[in-house]
């Protein structure tokens, strides 16, 4: 996936917005208020995507593909970085991305929720 095609993406995500607040190159992705995603160009070379997910799915993750470390900058047992321009699959990246929105919808309260889908 390109650069472009990653943010369309986490674009479709209802309640999305998406933020520049550490530099002009460094997309953060949120829903209400809460980070779900970060796009980073760290590596020069390599286009990544930083993501929530659980500890042991993150640990899994890790296991099973190489595309997969530990989220640079980030709480090591919760996000998890994924290499975007190599062999994982546009369908994989975007299963991550839809799992790390989920895990911060489903913990913001419930009047947050509301608020948010009384403003949509």
């Amino acid at each position: 996936m390109t650069r472009q095609e990653i943010v369309e993406y986490f674009l479709t995500k209802p309640f999305t917005k998406e933020t520049y607040p550490f530099d002009e190159v460094t997309a953060v992705f949120k829903v209400g208020g809460k980070m779900y995603g970060l796009i980073s160009d760290h590596e020069s070379d390599r286009l990544t995507v930083n993501l929530k997910n659980t500890p042991d799915t993150n640990i899994a993750l890790r296991d099973m593909y190489e595309e997969i470390i530990e989220g640079y900058h980030m709480n090591k047992t919760h996000w998890i970085t994924v290499y975007c321009d190599r062999s994982l699959s546009d369908h994989m990246i975007c299963k991550l991305i839809d799992e790390s929105y989920d895990i911060v919808y489903k913990k913001l309260t419930k009047k947050l929720r509301t608020q948010l889908e009384n403003e949509a």
